[in-house]
């Protein structure tokens, strides 16, 4: 993990699955600040990072090796959607996209608190058949 201790710095699996689409006026070629050279157009309204409508997605301006150290060549600059998205258990929320983004890489799912677990997901019998219990 990075020294930082930010997960996502060890992580970057998010930026790797992912299509990252937005309003094209975010690019610096709109009055935006995300490099437009860094983005393809999807439509005469919205573009995505580069790389991240390729199959398999990967977005050009992640750096690094994921599940090791990553980090973003345009993070001062990154569209709304990456600066929306959240780690799960930021916040004391799950994020079903980020856990589901660390699995596809064989990531572990980041560790909550039980009690955050309880707020978030109530247990229910149910959750005993689909295999479902709290991270410790």
């Amino acid at each position: 993990m990075n020294n930082d201790g930010n997960p996502c710095m060890s992580c970057g699996a998010c930026c790797a699955l992912f299509r990252v689409s937005f309003y094209w006026a975010e690019a610096d070629d709109g009055a935006g600040r995300v490099p437009a050279a860094l983005t393809e157009p999807l439509t005469p309204f919205l573009r995505c990072m580069a790389g991240s409508n390729d199959r398999p997605p990967h977005c050009r301006a992640l750096l690094g090796q994921i599940g090791y150290s990553v980090s973003g060549a345009i993070y001062a600059s990154r569209p709304s959607p990456c600066r929306e998205f959240r780690m799960s258990g930021e916040e004391g929320l799950a994020n079903a996209a980020c856990d589901r983004a660390r699995a596809h890489y064989g990531l572990p799912p980041l560790a909550r608190p039980a009690a955050q677990w309880e707020i978030i997901m109530p247990h229910s019998p149910r959750d005993d058949a689909l295999g479902c219990q709290a991270v410790d």
